[in-house]
């Protein structure tokens, strides 16, 4: 936002928003439309989560800087970047975790006792997969969303010989 901001002036000006700084350190803000939470910073920086696209997480971090605008602070909407797209597929068909982890071991963790689903480390592009044996993948760490399709065609391929 370019600006510090006074966490609990913003919390007791807002409706949607808690500040609790012994348990976490910023405003944590809710918006109804588009559906996403915001966490506010003294800094002025604002982690925007859970908006379901791309436009959404625009629309929301600025909805977010107009409220803080309207509280009198001199926001400057600046440097809005994804950090972070979690995405999700079924591709219908069982998948073999054990064989998919001695296969591909340098890539993979695989162990049931702690988490059911193998976590998969893909190089190229640099993202994590976290494979269920119901055949339902979770990818996280993109930047955009060309990197999840380019992932999923890469491994697509692999899954299916398993």
């Amino acid at each position: 936002m370019g600006c510090e901001l006074n966490l609990q002036d913003i919390n007791f000006r807002t409706r949607n928003s808690e500040y609790t700084p012994s348990r976490f350190h910023g405003v944590v803000m809710r918006m109804r439309e588009p559906r996403c939470t915001a966490l506010i910073f003294r800094t002025g920086k604002i982690i925007c989560t859970g908006a379901r696209n791309e436009t959404e997480a625009s629309l929301g971090a600025r909805k977010f800087a107009r409220i803080l605008q309207k509280l009198g602070y001199p926001v400057k909407f600046v440097d809005f970047k994804l950090q972070n797209i979690v995405a999700t597929v079924d591709l219908r068909f069982p998948i073999r975790l054990e064989n998919l982890n001695q296969m591909h071991g340098q890539f993979s963790s695989y162990e049931p006792e702690l988490f059911p689903g193998l976590i998969y480390r893909m190089v190229n592009p640099r993202m994590v997969l976290l494979i269920f044996v119901n055949g339902k993948i979770v990818f996280t760490g993109a930047k955009a969303r060309k990197d999840i399709m380019e992932c999923l065609e890469k491994i697509y391929p692999t899954l299916l010989s398993f």
